[in-house]
């Protein structure tokens, strides 16, 4: 394996790098924080000997060690495991001139700005959009759309800091946020879009040099903004290879993919869309990084790749597990995440006993929680399977019932 400058604020108990590379000791150069190689000192002596810890993981200071540490040790890529890493990766390859995601492609991939101007400029069909650089470009764009407008973040993940403005009412509170929000109200920061009806799908996979290597598309319960908002559970299923939109979502991520400025190497990707009572697709954003939740170990159930895993893999030199695509899953398969509610977590007494269902509990019973804080956050999360979606479906139903029954927040 080349010599690899590794990003990663991941805590290694829970994304055991050293498990996913090869040769660790001799080919990584980890650039990681304290708190994540915390209880794990053994791990970082014998895979990670050239690592660099840093106090601040976003802190400008941080990128300077980064290319300090990739010069030091001569690295040959550059490679990172989040999205927020992915922009200042792509700058460091292009100051060491290597090879890999550059700059104009992972700003059309984190800035969902520049994101649906490509977009609609390639023919692709997305929400009315426009930066939002003062309160009075808001305003504007309030004015001109008939019905609820969504103000982001353009470089966020997760529906964070999203809000949905329907009534004067939320206009005036989310321009009250602006002394605690994380993300500043400042020019280029943030974007208004129309808001869109329909169900809500995602499409996940791997794809290089501009072209889709494999993918699948899975249909969410609910749109992910609305998760956080609700505090309610987000799951999605795979699509069968027979259902008529599977070649229709798999088609639009081919389109949206040979839209943007292309990366030469094998990432994973994580596209989301609408479909309409007409049946048009219209994309919501594409990420050049696995999907969050448990979308990649329901991939891996599927197809027997782990996204996250071979996407950081490719990043890192790795020759692809699995280069061409699938005619359809190996197993029917879905997931969900429960939230956490407010107060002391006491989980259920008794196994599951709905069929198919491989529940993992994260919290510790007894766990103080104030509820959901960012749209991946778990109480407890699991993978169904059956001989088909809709049997999938009809499970998650039976173990939502379930788990609110049994599950108590005093």
């Amino acid at each position: 394996m080349p010599k690899v400058l590794l990003y990663s604020r991941q805590p290694l108990s829970k994304r055991p790098l050293q498990q996913w590379l090869d040769d660790t000791a001799d080919s990584v150069v980890l650039l990681t924080t304290h708190k994540a190689v915390a209880g794990a000192k053994d791990v970082l002596d014998a895979h990670f000997p050239a690592h660099r810890l840093v106090d601040d993981y976003y802190a400008w200071s941080t990128e300077l060690a980064a290319e300090e540490a990739a010069r030091a040790h001569g690295a040959e890529l550059v490679a990172s495991t989040s999205e927020d890493d992915v922009l200042r990766a792509a700058r460091l390859r292009e100051r060491l001139g290597l090879p890999g995601q550059g700059t104009a492609s992972a700003t059309a991939y984190r800035d969902k700005a520049v994101m649906k101007a490509l977009l609609r400029d390639a023919g692709l069909t997305v929400p009315s959009f426009a930066p939002v650089d003062s309160p009075l470009d808001l305003l504007d764009f309030l004015e001109a759309e008939d019905g609820p407008v969504v103000v982001k973040p353009r470089s966020g993940a997760g529906a964070e800091g999203v809000s949905v403005l329907r009534s004067p009412a939320d206009l005036e509170a989310f321009l009250a946020r602006q002394k605690s929000s994380e993300v500043p109200f400042l020019a280029g920061q943030w974007m208004a879009e129309g808001f869109v009806h329909g169900d809500f799908f995602h499409v996940d996979g791997i794809m290089r040099d501009g072209r889709v290597v494999h993918c699948w598309p899975s249909q969410y319960n609910s749109g992910v903004a609305e998760h956080l908002q609700g505090q309610t559970q987000l799951s999605s299923v795979l699509l069968a290879a027979d259902d008529e939109r599977t070649a229709g979502l798999r088609g639009l991520a081919e389109d949206v993919v040979a839209a943007l400025p292309a990366a030469p190497l094998p990432l994973a990707f994580h596209l989301e869309a609408w479909l309409g009572a007409d049946g048009r697709p219209v994309v919501c954003e594409i990420a050049s990084r696995a999907g969050g939740g448990l979308i990649a170990d329901t991939y891996e159930r599927a197809f027997g790749v782990h996204l996250a895993k071979e996407g950081l893999r490719a990043q890192c030199g790795s020759a692809l597990t699995l280069a061409r695509q699938p005619a359809a899953p190996e197993a029917p398969t879905g997931w969900i995440l429960f939230p956490p509610g407010h107060g002391r977590f006491s989980p259920p007494a008794e196994p599951c006993p709905v069929p198919g269902v491989d529940l993992t509990v994260d919290l510790e019973p007894g766990t103080e929680c104030t509820g959901l804080e960012y749209a991946a956050q778990s109480a407890a999360g699991a993978l169904v399977t059956g001989d088909s979606p809709q049997e999938i479906r009809k499970r998650l139903t039976l173990l939502t019932e379930w788990w609110n029954l049994h599950t108590s927040w005093l």
